[in-house]
């Protein structure tokens, strides 16, 4: 599985009432999208893009050719289970509240109840929307019922992400915010493929692009590599004076070219951005929805998941070790103690996770019976003993 998504000579054609091809909606698409990548696939209205993504979810049945999503097909539930998908509108229950809203998909996902109500809070939190959770989606904005669609796409932990115009009617700062977020997720080992009209925020946050016209793919690559212009130099300097920009012509003119000297320009968003900031910091409180780019613990990639756990393990072993080896192995000098009372509830759960329940203690055989020793463990033998201890205990909380 060397790609997220790979299309071989996909093609969808509309026919008519007569059963005759009518319009070709997508032709021969060779699609290559790699894992831990955010993919952007551009074109302007009718050119195939919203019927490319049907048919990756198995929305849509391709006349000719195959798709391979995450190794299988986008229609099977154990993949399509693994796609978190926003299309263009929301269609939500209009009765539901935000949180309603969300459980919903996590019953459709057969998410536990506890995990749920866990990713429900996590994901309203990190989306803005927890002061209005409670509010009917049907009384939503438009940029609110994109954030409630985000989230929704997100529920399942998804390992692939599609969103279809995930910024259409969000504000600059909720369109910043969604960017930020998309990149958050990239990072944390999603893959994202996404459709936009806003080139703006398809160039700041897509790695590679490729754009669509008449169902077939005019142009694709990176995207610095599409909008670096080679035949040109550009310089950017402090604050200089006349005069070393008169020699600083000069040395151009001798090129045998010609230079145009400017400032350079923020872009509008940073600027409205920054505006609104220094604004909310000043009032000490922001009007409407409130969004961070924190990204929900449940959405970190397995390997930091491993780490923080294996942690977390280590941490409590080597202090059930430490707590075994002064129980069994009372130290011989008097040692003068400071007690802290706010450490007893911590030894107390420690002696719960860590306790393990008395054995006999072998009685003295007479006679021609041998007496039966215990083998000597050996600090690394008790180490290992203590975390499948711990490892078993927690396993049966759980269940």
């Amino acid at each position: 599985m060397e790609y997220a998504v790979e299309t071989f000579s996909l093609t969808k054609i509309f026919s008519d009432w007569w059963g005759r091809d009518k319009v070709y909606a997508v032709e021969d698409l060779n699609l290559r999208i790699h894992y831990n990548e955010v993919f952007g696939l551009l074109g302007p209205n009718g050119s195939g893009k919203t019927t490319t993504l049907k048919m990756l979810l198995g929305l849509l049945h391709p006349t000719k050719g195959k798709a391979v999503v995450l190794g299988g097909d986008g229609s099977e539930p154990k993949i399509n289970s693994r796609i978190g998908f926003m299309p263009e509108e929301s269609y939500l229950y209009k009765y539901l509240n935000a949180r309603e809203t969300l459980d919903f998909y996590g019953r459709l996902f057969g998410l536990p109840a506890k995990v749920r109500k866990m990713r429900i809070e996590a994901l309203l939190d990190m989306v803005g929307l927890k002061p209005v959770a409670n509010r009917p989606v049907g009384t939503f904005s438009k940029g609110m019922a994109r954030k409630i669609g985000l989230a929704q796409a997100l529920i399942n932990d998804p390992d692939l992400l599609i969103l279809d115009e995930p910024t259409a009617g969000l504000d600059p700062i909720g369109t910043r915010q969604i960017k930020d977020l998309v990149l958050q997720l990239a990072k944390r080992g999603k893959t994202v493929l996404l459709c936009s009209h806003l080139l703006a925020d398809v160039e700041d946050i897509c790695d590679r692009i490729a754009i669509l016209y008449g169902g077939k793919i005019q142009s694709e690559g990176r995207v610095e590599e599409l909008l670096q212009q080679t035949d040109k130099r550009q310089i950017t300097t402090g604050s200089i004076s006349d005069a070393a920009i008169d020699r600083i012509k000069q040395i151009i003119r001798d090129e045998q070219t010609d230079c145009i000297v400017t400032s350079p320009m923020d872009k509008l968003e940073t600027f409205f951005i920054r505006t609104v900031t220094a604004a909310q910091q000043r009032a000490g409180s922001a009007g409407g929805t409130v969004s961070g780019t924190q990204i929900s613990d449940f959405l970190a990639s397995p390997s930091d998941e491993e780490s923080r756990r294996a942690a977390i393990l280590d941490k409590l072993v080597s202090a059930s070790v430490s707590h075994q080896s002064q129980t069994e192995h009372p130290a011989t000098e008097q040692v003068v103690s400071v007690e802290h009372p706010e450490t007893e509830p911590d030894s107390q759960l420690l002696d719960k996770l860590t306790g393990q329940s008395e054995t006999a203690k072998p009685k003295p055989v007479v006679g021609d019976e041998k007496v039966k020793t215990k083998p000597v463990q050996t600090e690394a033998d008790k180490q290992k003993q203590i975390a499948e201890n711990i490892l078993d205990q927690l396993t049966n909380d759980n269940s």
